[in-house]
């Protein structure tokens, strides 16, 4: 568990119903766009919007298996947010 200026990182052993809870809050956050980390290390919120890359990487290698998630996406600044459409007139 750390936390770092604009990076949460938490760890910890769960349980499969646990599991399942975390990644439907991460989904309703999603499509609210809004996602909140916290612990008692610190916490962050995340504001996902527009087209995301989505990669999924899994692995098996002896005893261990392995799921990485991993989504990211571009932040815009409000001022591009408020723009509105281009408009461009010639002559």
């Amino acid at each position: 568990m750390m936390e770092r200026k604009g990076r949460f990182r938490h760890q910890s052993l769960q349980d499969k119903k646990s599991i399942q809870k975390l990644l439907d809050a991460i989904k309703r956050g999603i499509a609210k766009g809004e996602l909140e980390f916290g612990d008692d290390t610190g916490d962050i919120t995340l504001e996902p919007a527009g087209l995301m890359n989505l990669r999924v990487t899994a692995t098996v290698e002896g005893d261990q298996s392995r799921l990485d998630l991993r989504i990211t996406w571009t932040n815009e600044s409000i001022d591009q947010k408020e723009s509105g459409k281009l408009k461009v007139k010639g002559g």
